[in-house]
């Protein structure tokens, strides 16, 4: 094989899709197509959700298909819903972000994939009862019943802080904003809806009937998951993201400083039977995170395929 295309080839096979992209237009006839595959690659690398759905005409359907299912809705009526009807499509590719991110000891975005992975965790517990992950043109009318306090700004028999009351309470009317509105919405406060559920559920001081729409006999359980999720978001690993001096992006931990952070974390979570799949030895770089996603989420989380096909197909294009 020509040095410059094994080159290429050796890029497209660890998922290096911007330098791949950047290089292919000086060496390849078809270097365009190579980089609209690999702007569409690096935006799933990147964890860029809003853009999972950008026309990418280079690349086959089934890939297509595959990227709007972990795409993030831009507007309230917007189909089909992507990440809205189902985390779990979206957390394999996180799991399969954080694999790659590790293999390449790219450790600050690695460490940024599993943060973003905690801040939606209790969504992904919510779906086996909301039967969808947090859709804000779904929510139960249970949410705002007689007696409810979700989502009424300034009640202090409320547990939430006051960014959960004020996301709270706009989740309920987001789907009447303009698309900007909807926008910001998920940009900033939508994740703490996710906390404030979780909270609602698993650990609020003075319940009210927010929560009375979830049948008896699951509530217990729901319970216990979002519970668990809540404990991840605190754990020494997804402290590392903000366990830099002077704000995110500095002092990188290194592989043995994550390594010990996830045993830590580990032995934190293991107190009950969902927090204990933690401790199984799944084969995955972080052992355990994938079986602790699936025991949140009472589903399967496995990693995805849908970078290493990408990856496949790159490959197959530059030797065809």
């Amino acid at each position: 094989m020509d040095p410059a295309l094994d080159l290429l080839v050796r890029l497209a096979r660890r998922h290096a899709f911007a330098d791949l992209g950047a290089l292919a237009s000086a060496v390849l006839p078809n270097g365009q197509e190579i980089a609209d595959i690999c702007e569409f690659g690096q935006r799933l690398l990147s964890l860029d959700a809003e853009d999972f759905a950008a026309e990418a005409r280079s690349v086959p359907a089934g890939l297509r298909r595959r990227a709007r299912a972990c795409h993030m809705p831009q507007t309230a009526r917007e189909q089909p819903r992507g990440a809205l009807a189902s985390l779990r499509p979206a957390y394999g590719v996180l799991l399969e972000v954080i694999a790659i991110r590790w293999d390449r000891r790219e450790l600050s975005p690695m460490i940024a994939a599993v943060h973003i992975a905690s801040e939606y965790l209790p969504l992904l517990a919510f779906e086996t009862v909301l039967g969808h992950a947090g859709d804000p043109m779904l929510w139960p009318e249970g949410l705002s019943a007689p007696g409810s306090r979700f989502g009424v700004i300034g009640d202090r028999e409320c547990d939430h802080t006051k960014a959960e009351q004020s996301a709270a309470n706009r989740t309920l009317r987001v789907g009447i904003e303009p698309r900007e509105g909807w926008r910001a919405y998920f940009d900033r406060q939508h994740s703490q809806v996710a906390g404030a559920l979780a909270k609602c559920v698993a650990g609020c001081r003075n319940p009210c009937t927010a929560m009375d729409w979830i049948a008896a006999k699951d509530r217990e359980d729901l319970a216990l998951r979002a519970k668990v999720a809540l404990a991840f978001a605190d754990t020494p690993l997804v402290r590392l993201r903000h366990a830099a001096p002077v704000g995110h992006g500095f002092g990188v931990p290194s592989p043995e400083e994550v390594l010990q952070a996830w045993e830590r974390s580990r032995a934190l979570l293991d107190r009950n039977p969902v927090g204990h799949a933690a401790t199984e030895d799944d084969g995955f770089p972080l052992p355990g995170l994938p079986s602790l996603f699936s025991a949140v989420a009472a589903a399967p989380v496995s990693p995805g395929t849908l970078l290493a096909d990408i990856g496949a197909y790159l490959v197959e294009r530059l030797t065809s």
